[in-house]
């Protein structure tokens, strides 16, 4: 069922509530599903319902209310009709995103982040839809409309006056194209359907030893070599093994995931059916970013018809014992939960809290079973690994980074889109492929990743020198990277879960930082702390995203100082908090601007 305005329960009757859970087996690890499916119902999750959840679940009410409020596409109180958020990465932003929400705030009279007094439309925005190549993106309802412009914003304002529900907008607007500019081993795959896992399960159980020999590495970014990964799960005692793609991919500037599920979903499946059957997993779950919920209807369409191809089941292919199904998880608006521990908490039904490791998800992962977690790459790469056989795959690429590399490009370039590189491609014959000129900078593996100069040009994408998850993000010569980075960790402070006390209170303070020196009360004393900030997340976060949350700053600060130092005062030390600008409002009130309604003489 489609997220739409025009589909609603009656709060009053809950006999639908019965069949819901009953359709989820009454299961508790089910409840970020039933919630999800709640919310698009009503477009939020009545307080009526969260009680007789509660009972028909035998959990705490608690328990629910605190999953809902962790996922910000989650809502316990009604938030319109229409929920309109606005895409506010910064390659958005640099296509106009803002403009476009205030045209349509200002035609639909509201504030952003409020819900207009007749309860019609909210209008607000969210961190990234993966839509960076074909953007200003939007979502409306939770689905994503892309390529927003003035024009489409009038008709959208129209359609929302008109109560028209979004099943009836315009097809158009929710075109999503896979801009694949250059394709290569993965993109460019002639493998017959089924043929890789046919001759995985016609090798017996040696299926993990050409993994690691292939030199494949995982491509979320740390690379940890898969082959490890798999076999210290299937070694681990267990009375279940469980297989996860994470297909929940947050990082600003990264949509190649995106491309993999809606074109090559079966290679993706495929790849998890070899991994169940080289760990022994009889289950397996894709958990899909909420962003990418239009893709949930056509991925189950895949599934089954690997189910009746014999792909996916009973006896897989013949094979007595090798039993294996897949289910998808949809996400519900947490970059969090693309950290492996935080995923697999979410995937129980719970908040999607990172958790302290050791031990890891291979030994201890779903319902504290043995779990191997990949990307959605990994497992495409997988499938190529066995397919071509460790040599011919070594062949390709670097010695320590074997293989291909999808990387998502997006930016100030005339050609964003998906490009596949072998490994040890240079940034800048990246650049030359989609038509960048003028580059001043380039964002590689999104905000936590690196800033890459001028002068680091002909560095190459590799685990030796540039590890990436794909983000590659081009910035010209019209841009302030100050304002990039500032993009960055205001990303960073929105997103942390709030778990641990450094990044909750390290995040916020960087951005009220960053914020004070864009309002022109910044400090060199203010650039020195975010040295020592850095130091204190990177030795007391709980996970990631606390210890990368200062690169952003401490990557421009190195090429592009002038930028902040520009907007310094020349004192050594400014207060924050502006307490004569606090009064501004209240001089308007009483029509005075005289020295005297000043704390400090008027320049």
């Amino acid at each position: 069922m489609l997220p739409d305005n025009d589909i609603r329960f009656d709060v009053s009757d809950l006999s639908w509530l019965d069949k819901l859970v009953m359709r989820h087996g009454r299961d508790a690890t089910r409840l970020l599903q039933i919630l999800r499916e709640i919310q698009e119902s009503f477009g939020h999750i009545p307080q009526q319902a969260v009680s007789v959840l509660a009972a028909k679940l035998s959990i705490p009410r608690s328990r629910i209310e605190s999953v809902a409020s962790f996922y910000s596409f989650l809502h316990l109180k009604p938030h319109g009709e229409y929920r309109v958020l606005f895409s506010d990465n910064i390659t958005d932003r640099m296509l106009g995103s803002q403009d476009l929400m205030d045209q349509m705030c200002q035609l639909l009279w509201l504030q952003p982040g409020k819900v207009s007094e007749d309860g019609l439309v909210s209008i607000g925005t969210t961190s990234c839809t993966g839509m960076c190549d074909q953007g200003p993106a939007l979502l409306v309802n939770g689905r994503a409309i892309t390529r927003m412009t003035h024009q489409r914003v009038q008709e959208i304002a129209q359609l929302i006056r008109n109560r028209t529900p979004v099943a009836d907008w315009p097809s158009d607007f929710f075109r999503v194209e896979d801009n694949i500019r250059r394709s290569g081993l993965l993109l460019g795959n002639t493998i017959p359907y089924g043929a890789a896992l046919a001759a995985a399960i016609s090798s017996g159980a040696h299926i993990i030893e050409p993994i690691k020999a292939s030199g494949l590495r995982g491509r979320g970014g740390a690379g940890f070599p898969t082959g490890l990964k798999w076999e210290a799960c299937r070694d681990a005692p267990g009375s279940e093994h469980y297989v996860v793609c994470n297909a929940d991919e947050g990082e600003p500037g990264t949509f190649k995931d995106r491309v993999l599920l809606n074109s090559h979903a079966d290679l993706v499946f495929e790849g998890m059916t070899i991994c169940a059957l080289a760990v022994g997993a009889r289950k397996g779950f894709l958990y899909l970013r909420g962003e990418y919920r239009y893709l949930l209807e056509p991925l189950h369409a895949t599934l089954q018809r690997r189910r009746e191809s014999n792909l996916l089941g009973e006896s897989i292919l013949g094979r007595a014992g090798f039993d294996f199904d897949i289910d998808i998880h949809v996400g519900a608006g947490a970059y969090i939960c693309g950290e492996e521990s935080a995923l697999i908490e979410s995937l129980e039904g719970k908040r999607g809290v990172p958790r302290n490791r050791p031990p890891f998800p291979v030994t201890h992962g779903y319902l504290q079973q043995p779990t191997a977690i990949d990307n959605v790459e990994t497992f495409c790469q997988a499938v190529l690994a066995l397919y071509l056989g460790a040599e011919r795959y070594r062949a390709i690429g670097t010695a320590k980074s074997t293989g291909s590399k999808l990387i998502s490009v997006s930016g100030d370039c005339p050609r964003p889109g998906i490009y596949e590189y072998p490994f040890g491609v240079s940034v800048r014959e990246v650049l030359q492929d989609c038509g960048a000129v003028n580059t001043i900078a380039v964002q590689v593996s999104g905000p936590s990743g690196a800033c890459v100069g001028e002068s680091e040009f002909d560095r190459k994408l590799g685990f030796e020198d540039l590890p990436t998850a794909g983000a590659f993000m081009v910035f010209d010569d019209s841009r302030d990277m100050f304002e990039v980075a500032r993009n960055y960790v205001h990303f960073f402070a929105h997103e942390s879960c709030g778990f641990c006390t450094p990044c909750r209170v390290g995040t916020s303070m960087l951005k009220s930082t960053m914020d004070k020196i864009a309002n022109g009360h910044g400090t060199r004393y203010d650039l020195n702390e975010v040295e020592n900030l850095d130091r204190v997340l990177q030795t007391t976060s709980h996970c990631g995203l606390g210890r990368t949350a200062c690169n952003p700053v401490l990557h421009t600060l190195k090429h592009f100082r002038p930028a902040y130092e520009n907007r310094l005062k020349s004192l050594m030390f400014s207060p924050a908090f502006d307490l004569d600008g606090s009064l501004a409002r209240a001089r308007q009130m009483t029509g005075r601007d005289d020295a005297g309604a000043h704390l400090k003489e008027v320049e």
